[in-house]
């Protein structure tokens, strides 16, 4: 196995206050694990519209305001909103692995199966981070001449004990997805040519294509497509109709969105017209 990290570099002071935020306990900001339903669906709701008012969501919710008042307080913890006078917008963030990794396991794994199910002996691959990536590095089939690139830790680690051949980039760590990203990274990718590569992304539209709220991430994700013969997307059904801070490839921009469950009729027939494969994967 191959490996250059380089985990000395951070990115400045920005990198320094995410990792501050991640080393928060569990509760404190970044925690999304205690919203109540409600709470949930409302941040799914702001997710996907990006602003909306406090009476929108009093009339939507059937609550009063001052509940729907303390949700917005609840959800600003998180990270993922800001309220505003009258209202509420969507800001993105990164949130952490370990907080991702417990969701939607099965249609995760099921995912991963079918992607590692497309990969064909002698090709060059990346995989990039995510939860949902890495389950795609567990269900390769070990000894396979196949080479994998990977900018995240949780992929390597996945792949350990395969026995085929790892190639990791270094660069800048990103704590909450335990990849590497930067310079670094982006010039070691920009040198290299892939049969395919698999990407995760935090939302996906129409409008705004595919769509990652870490802007570093991003870049990593323009130029793996860029090299890449075939790109496939890897998301679940929660990504569907969302749109957060960077945009990395419009709906056209690759091959073939792997899922567990079809979007709704006016993605899918977008994606028809767009001439992107949208594969579901099947129960085992």
């Amino acid at each position: 196995m191959l490996v250059g990290v380089d985990l000395s570099f951070r990115a400045g002071d920005n990198g320094k206050r995410q990792n501050e935020d991640n080393r928060r306990p569990q509760g404190m900001k970044g925690n999304t694990s205690k919203l109540n339903d409600r709470q949930q669906q409302m941040l799914d709701h702001i997710t996907r519209e990006g602003e909306l008012r406090v009476s929108d969501l009093k009339e939507t919710y059937g609550v009063t305001e001052m509940t729907i008042r303390r949700d917005l307080e609840r959800l600003e913890d998180t990270g993922a909103v800001k309220r505003t006078f009258g209202g509420v917008i969507f800001v993105g963030k990164d949130i952490a692995l370990q907080e991702r990794t417990g969701l939607l396991i099965e249609e995760k794994a099921r995912i991963g199966r079918h992607a590692a199910s497309l990969v064909q002996p002698g090709e060059s691959i990346f995989i990039d981070g995510g939860t949902t990536t890495a389950q795609i590095a567990r269900y390769l089939e070990p000894n396979r001449n196949v080479t994998v690139v990977t900018n995240a830790l949780n992929v390597v680690m996945e792949l350990s004990g395969k026995g085929m051949p790892v190639l990791m980039t270094g660069g800048m760590h990103v704590e909450a997805t335990n990849s590497l990203v930067g310079p670094i990274a982006a010039g070691m990718l920009a040198g290299m040519a892939f049969d395919r590569v698999f990407l995760g992304a935090t939302g996906v539209s129409a409008e705004h294509g595919f769509s990652n709220s870490n802007i570093y991430e991003a870049e990593i994700k323009r130029i793996a497509i860029s090299q890449a013969k075939e790109s496939n997307v890897v998301i679940d059904h929660t990504k569907f109709g969302a749109s957060v801070l960077i945009s990395f490839a419009p709906l056209s921009g690759v091959q073939r969105i792997i899922t567990d469950a079809m979007p709704n009729d006016e993605l899918a027939l977008v994606c028809r017209e767009r001439d992107v494969l949208l594969e579901i994967a099947a129960e085992k």
